[in-house]
């Protein structure tokens, strides 16, 4: 037995093509039901602006629920707060003292105390760390410039490449890192730009390691790898799937490196490879205490206290980087 049907459903979305009228004055349904591109662009925008304050928002709770790493955070920003606008936090002259003062100890009137000249060790400290921290972050961006860029081709293409800059890699990682500094400063001269690309030519093989293992694991990925067989070209799936994907240990190794170039910049300064006296630089003042360290403790104590917390607030830093990653 058969079953006749007469009555049938119309779906509520009809194709522009089933629902338009025909002619040629006829209207564009398409046009009629879509939505307005600026009203659409404006739909992308704010949600962009929402997940990335809802990003921030997490990040910050995350720093409030870890006491170690706000501080961390909170002591660098303070540096940085040092090195951009350092009247602001002393105004005491940092290179003509006052002879009358000299070697007096810490006190309210000067916080980090006096030096042989009379000239206040906390005003020199906040001046002198423009130089360290500007040498500092040349170094890094050197080091993560060059070295991201040859652990990613090597990664990627393979090859001779890879050979070409693992034996580049070797030799780099062959002398220690200090012997290494010593050297290029040789060829260079002295100078804090010039210690700056000496530290940050000894980095270049640490972030090219990083870098190179993580273009590896990407690049073995199923979305790379038919990225790849679908025609598109090398550098266009390198830079749109491989190096979004593999940067996040290199974000980690940055900061572990601003705090040993720091150190790394301090123990040059310390043995003069730096910018000339008087100029304020961290190094130098732990340097220029050396000499009454038995009836004045502070000229190379608290100077060296504040690389120590540089240090250690980086390494904070680069440890909660990496272990967010791990969970991610």
């Amino acid at each position: 037995m058969t079953v006749r049907l007469d009555i049938y459903t119309v779906p509520e979305t009809l194709s522009p093509e089933a629902s338009a009228p025909a002619g040629p004055d006829a209207p564009d349904a398409r046009a009629s039901l879509a939505v307005p591109a600026p009203l659409e662009a404006a739909h992308r925008r704010t949600r962009g602006v929402r997940s990335s304050a809802h990003t921030l928002g997490r990040a910050g709770l995350a720093v409030l629920r870890r006491p170690g790493l706000l501080l961390a955070v909170l002591f660098l920003l303070l540096v940085v707060a040092w090195a951009l606008a350092p009247g602001v936090f002393a105004s005491q002259d940092p290179i003509t003292g006052v002879p009358t003062d000299r070697l007096q100890a810490p006190s309210a009137e000067h916080l980090f105390g006096t030096d042989h000249l009379g000239r206040d060790v906390y005003a020199r400290v906040v001046h002198g760390s423009w130089l360290s921290l500007s040498a500092t972050v040349i170094a890094v961006a050197l080091g993560l410039s060059v070295g991201s860029l040859l652990g990613l081709l090597a990664g990627f293409l393979r090859g001779w490449v890879d050979d070409v800059v693992g034996r580049v890699v070797d030799v780099l990682l062959a002398v220690p890192s200090l012997l290494l500094s010593l050297a290029i400063i040789t060829v260079l001269g002295f100078g804090t730009v010039k210690v700056a690309i000496a530290v940050g030519i000894t980095t270049i093989a640490a972030f090219a390691r990083v870098m190179r293992a993580e273009a590896l694991r990407t690049s073995s990925t199923t979305y790379v790898e038919a990225a790849r067989a679908s025609g598109v070209r090398w550098y266009t799936v390198l830079r749109r799937h491989v190096l979004p994907n593999s940067a996040g240990p290199v974000v980690a190794l940055t900061a572990l490196e601003l705090g040993s170039s720091v150190l790394a910049i301090s123990a040059l300064s310390f043995l003069g490879y730096g910018a000339a006296p008087p100029t304020p630089e961290w190094g130098a003042l732990v340097s220029g205490g050396r000499d009454y360290l038995a009836s004045a403790w502070w000229l190379t104590t608290l100077p060296g206290l504040v690389i120590v917390a540089v240090v250690l607030s980086a390494n904070r830093i680069s440890r909660s980087l990496e272990k967010d990653g791990e969970d991610r």
